[in-house]
């Protein structure tokens, strides 16, 4: 049976210090794009962890947001300077299978993080699940509405794993509501210009909206935008704890967001890698707890990136990991 572990830490400044410092350990970091803010925290994440154990970081993006062919290209060329490790968010789960195959093949130890790789021989995945984070929050927010109203959903990229599991999640916590009507599904491709766009169409065609589940908080601040200028109100949820999610939260355009923590997901991951490459244990799996944040219990989060520090690993994950 496959062992998870249950990570309730919130990520905040700490001075706890590793009980062991890496010694110059090269890992190069896979992400999906440049601009999302959820991958811009998990390098932020990286970089604090590499700071942290003395390793250096190559981070590895393609120029065009998630691009399969680019994000091929870019595994060669890390495979071609050797890394000691990777850390490895695919852009399509099931595309990038042949890369981490090539990366399995050249003999790089390889840490899946985030997105879940359906195949592949990995240290360790760390991540947290989409599905809870949604069914969760949207519970929140039909509760919030009394458990009544017409609601919609704006989608992530379709068929990503995380948007197809936010979805389900939202959908399922609909089910227990019967007097809430999903009124409309759409997707935004995880953009705030595409979530505001479809947000107004979504507007113009249905004249009472009383909530909006949102798949992450970047098009959240886009739906909060339409809603602003069409003089409409609704309860809108985002997802991850993003800083812009929590920006909106703390100024109320926000009901609530959930922590999908990313840089707790890049601390972790190079903390993995570096684990392995120095032959420390390190858990066949690493699911972190979802929290909601609303305007009650922001505040933990509401850290700039440049201030945060990584946990101690030994206050996250414990022996009962299943080292």
């Amino acid at each position: 049976m496959r062992r998870i572990l249950q990570l309730f830490a919130i990520v905040a400044a700490t001075s706890a210090t590793t009980q062991a410092l890496a010694d110059g350990e090269q890992i190069a970091v896979f992400t999906k794009n440049q601009v999302a803010p959820f991958h811009q925290v998990v390098r932020a994440g990286t970089n604090a962890a590499a700071r942290k154990m003395n390793a250096a970081i190559t981070h590895y993006i393609p120029n065009r947001p998630d691009s399969i062919i680019e994000q091929m290209s870019l595994i060669e060329s890390a495979i071609i300077k050797r890394p000691d490790a990777i850390l490895f968010t695919p852009v399509d789960y099931q595309a990038m299978i042949p890369g981490v195959r090539k990366v399995n093949k050249a003999g790089i130890p390889i840490v899946n993080v985030d997105d879940r790789s359906p195949e592949g021989d990995f240290v360790t995945y760390v991540g947290a699940s989409s599905y809870e984070i949604a069914l969760e929050t949207g519970r929140y927010l039909l509760r919030a509405m009394g458990g009544k109203g017409n609601v919609v959903i704006i989608e992530g990229v379709k068929g990503a794993v995380t948007s197809v599991e936010r979805v389900r999640g939202f959908k399922d916590a609909i089910k227990e509501f019967p007097q809430v009507k999903l009124i409309a599904a759409q997707a935004a491709n995880y953009q705030r210009l595409e979530a505001l766009q479809v947000t107004e169409n979504l507007l113009q065609a249905h004249p009472v909206i009383d909530g909006i589940m949102v798949a992450n908080d970047g098009m959240a601040t886009g739906v909060i935008e339409a809603l602003g200028a069409a003089n409409r109100k609704a309860l809108v949820v985002g997802l991850n704890g993003d800083p812009e999610g929590i920006a909106a939260v703390k100024s109320g355009q926000m009901l609530a967001t959930a922590a999908y923590d990313g840089f707790l997901m890049g601390c972790l991951g190079v903390m993995s890698a570096i684990r392995h490459l120095q032959r420390q244990p390190v858990p066949k799996e690493i699911v972190l707890g979802t929290p909601i944040i609303d305007k009650t219990s922001y505040q933990p989060y509401d850290v700039p990136l440049d201030q945060r520090q990584c946990p101690d690993w030994e206050k996250v994950v414990t022996s009962a990991a299943g080292k």
